[in-house]
C-alpha cells in the first residue's frame, strides 16, 4: 500500500475539491421507486431533500443524486422522467454552500440540467459509453467527472463479466475513458475515477478490483469506490438484504481506504464517517 496522492479537482462555482489528505464521504441520495439499497424511499423529492440535509449534519463531503436505478436488470428510464425526479431534488441541495453536490447520470440532457442547476460533478456509470454527447457536456460546463468502470447497460452487464486479469483490464479500460473524455475537451485535472465494483463483475471480480486499487492509482487520477450494500458482499456473509449489509459495508469502506481510495460513495452515512475517519488514522499511522 503506497501512500495516496493528494488532488485538486476544478469545480464550476465552487473552491476545487481537494483530495488526498483524508478521505471524503459521498451520501447516496436515489430519487427513484425502485432502489436495491433503500426500497425507494426517498422517491418522495421532499424526503429525498430532507435527507439530503441530514447526510450533511451527519458529515458527507458530497451528496450523490441519482434519478434512475443502475442496479443488475433495470429498464432504462426516458431523460424527462429523471430529469422530473432529480432536478427539483439537485436545485436544493446545491444550495447549501457546505458540499458540493453531484449528479448520478449517464445522460447528456440530466446532466446538463442539473448543472445548470448548481451540480458541480457529473457521476457517469458508463464510462462515456452510453451516450456520444455526455463528454461534450461536461466539457462545456467544466463540471468534474467520475468515469466508473462498466461493460454493458444493467439488462446485459453480467455476460460481459469475463476477466483474464480484472484489475489490468479495469485500469486499462478506465484508460480508455480517461481518453474518450479528454478528446472532448474534458480536462483531464476534472476526472475521477471509480472501479465499478458490483457493475459488470462477479463477485470474486468486485473482491479483486477492490483489493487491486494500485492498478487505477498508477493512471495518476483520484479514486472513487462505492462498495455500500453491494450483492458482491453476500459470498462473504451469506444472502442477506441490502440493509443488512452494514457491518460488511463497513469492512469493505475500510478496504477501500486502506488501498487508497480518495472517496466512499455509502447509504448509511453517519456510520460510515467513523469507519473512514478510523481507517484513515490507520492508514495515517502506517
Amino acid at each position: 500500500m503506497s501512500a495516496r496522492r493528494h488532488y485538486a479537482v476544478p469545480l464550476p462555482g465552487r473552491p476545487p475539491l481537494l483530495l488526498g489528505a483524508r478521505t471524503l464521504v459521498m451520501g447516496i441520495i436515489n430519487v427513484t421507486p425502485d432502489s436495491f439499497a433503500d426500497g425507494g424511499e426517498r422517491f418522495d423529492p421532499q424526503r429525498a431533500i430532507a435527507d439530503g440535509l441530514q447526510m450533511i449534519e451527519d458529515g458527507a463531503d458530497l451528496l450523490d443524486v441519482g434519478g434512475e436505478s443502475t442496479r443488475p436488470g433495470a429498464e432504462p428510464l426516458p431523460a424527462d422522467e429523471e430529469l422530473r425526479r432529480v432536478l427539483p431534488v439537485v436545485e436544493r441541495l446545491a444550495a447549501d454552500p457546505r458540499v458540493p453536490v453531484s449528479i448520478d447520470t449517464y445522460k447528456a440532457a440530466v446532466a446538463r440540467e442539473a448543472v445548470a442547476r448548481g451540480a458541480a460533478i457529473v457521476n457517469d456509470v458508463g464510462g462515456l459509453r452510453f451516450d456520444p454527447e455526455l463528454a461534450q457536456v461536461v466539457a462545456d460546463t467544466k463540471a468534474a467527472l467520475v468515469l466508473m468502470h462498466n461493460r454493458g447497460r444493467s439488462r446485459e452487464m453480467y455476460r460481459e463479466a469475463v476477466y483474464a486479469d480484472v484489475a489490468a483490464e479495469v485500469a486499462g479500460e478506465l484508460e480508455e475513458a480517461v481518453s474518450r473524455a479528454t478528446a472532448a475537451g474534458v480536462a483531464r485535472e476534472a476526472i475521477i475515477l471509480d472501479p465499478g465494483l458490483g457493475f459488470a463483475k462477479r463477485a470474486a471480480h468486485s473482491y479483486e478490483a477492490l483489493a487491486r486499487l494500485d492498478a487505477i492509482a498508477a493512471l495518476d487520477r483520484p479514486i472513487l469506490c462505492g462498495p455500500s450494500r453491494k450483492s458482491f458482499l453476500k459470498e462473504a456473509i451469506g444472502d442477506k438484504a441490502p440493509a443488512d449489509r452494514e457491518w460488511a459495508t463497513a469492512a469493505a469502506v475500510t478496504a477501500c481506504v486502506l488501498f487508497g481510495a480518495h472517496i466512499v460513495r455509502v447509504h448509511g452515512v453517519r456510520a460510515m464517517v467513523d469507519v473512514v475517519r478510523v481507517a484513515d488514522r490507520v492508514a495515517s499511522a502506517r
